[in-house]
């Protein structure tokens, strides 16, 4: 009988599938923009830390991203103008740069505000950290030569002119005086513009509002009105929540009314709130576009609306010279400055104040009281009870 042999058969292991490789990520074009303006500064040939700029952009705001590609750019600008390669700055050249711009060694550029000179000196030791190249910004004679710029030209930044709802008065029962926002709200346009304007100024005030949140409403924000007319805004994000947690700020039943009523006519169901208009040369309505408006032009609606009320004859006995004085002083911070006045005025506390408008540093909002409280502190009520 023959003996069966079986022979164990042998299989080669199955073929992994083939799965499709991952898409590679677009690049960043923010990421890319950084590192173009680094390399510009400290050459071609520099090898960047990719990781390190790309986490820097990725927290960043595009403000700030912003600031420092030009600061970058000014700082270049100077060593090429004196004969310094930046790649090879040293602590001697940023200590004459501090020098040059706080007006401390006589120079033909322009006197900056220490906050911006001290934003300078940051930005220039990144972008050489990035660049993996020594930080000419670190070390004592920079510092020495900062708190010298500082003795030359003071902490105190500039403020934006306030603009107050009834203006600069002592009694919220008092009529509107001068420039302020009822007079604003009374000189819009009496078009779909004058609608968009008003509707802008109002959420403003209310909100307390930087020219980044408000440009960046969408009607998805906006919830209400409640039964008593009154709604609230979503605010997403700001310059002091980057990591996007979030607000809600308080809109009064007028505001919700001019917010309705500018989206009827613009028939804006979703997206962007406030919106770019174009214009014929003669000044009338061409379109109502679909692009948010831009930061920079809140600055310009309010310049121009304080020069159209004065046109009317709604800000008072007041000459040319001091709308003049007044237009250049105004800036997109203006109503924010107004209403942390109107608020301190109404005998609001600090945290209140603080809470209801997204400040995190009291200093910032005690400095825009300052004024208003020296009007109303112990040297007021002593000059009134003497009769000065």
């Amino acid at each position: 009988m023959t003996a069966l042999i079986l022979v164990p058969m042998t299989t080669d292991p199955p073929e992994p599938l083939a799965l499709p490789s991952p898409a590679a990520a677009p690049p960043d074009p923010s990421v890319a923009q950084v590192v173009e303006d680094v390399r510009d500064l400290v050459g071609a040939g520099i090898r960047l830390d990719q990781e390190l700029v790309a986490a820097a952009v990725r927290g960043w705001s595009n403000n700030t991203r912003r600031a420092f590609c030009s600061d970058l750019k000014v700082w270049g600008d100077w060593c090429r103008r004196h004969g310094i390669a930046p790649v090879r700055a040293t602590q001697s050249d940023v200590a004459a740069y501090i020098r040059a711009l706080s007006g401390i060694d006589p120079s033909a550029e322009k006197v900056r505000a220490m906050a911006t000179i001290e934003r300078y000196v940051s930005y220039i030791g990144r972008a050489y950290r990035m660049a993996g190249l020594a930080d000419p910004t670190a070390g004592e004679l920079v510092t020495l030569e900062k708190k010298a710029a500082r003795k030359k030209r003071g902490v105190r930044q500039r403020q934006a002119r306030a603009i107050r709802f009834k203006g600069d008065i002592a009694d919220f029962d008092s009529p509107p005086s001068g420039v302020c926002l009822a007079h604003l709200i009374k000189a819009v346009r009496r078009d779909v513009m004058g609608l968009r304007d008003e509707a802008l100024l109002r959420v403003a005030y209310d909100v307390g509002a930087r020219r980044s949140e408000l440009v960046a409403i969408d009607v998805d924000h906006i919830h209400g009105p409640d039964a008593g007319g009154a709604g609230a805004l979503f605010v997403p994000t700001s310059k002091t929540d980057q990591e996007g947690e979030g607000a809600w700020a308080y809109l009064s039943p007028a505001t919700m009314k001019a917010i309705a009523r500018w989206r009827e006519a613009a028939h804006i169901d979703k997206g962007p709130l406030f919106r770019r208009i174009e214009t014929h040369f003669d000044g009338s309505i061409a379109a109502i576009g679909t692009k948010r408006l831009h930061p920079n032009s809140i600055t310009l609606l309010y310049k121009r609306l304080v020069q159209r009320a004065f046109d009317k004859k709604l800000l008072g006995p007041m000459s040319e010279a001091e709308v003049a004085r007044w237009v250049a002083a105004v800036s997109s911070h203006s109503l924010r400055v107004g209403v942390a006045q109107d608020n301190f005025a109404a005998r609001e506390s600090l945290p209140a104040i603080m809470q209801a408008y997204r400040w995190r540093d009291p200093k910032t909002v005690l400095r825009y009281g300052a004024q208003l409280a020296a009007k109303s502190g112990a040297s007021a009520r002593m000059a009134v009870r003497v009769g000065e």
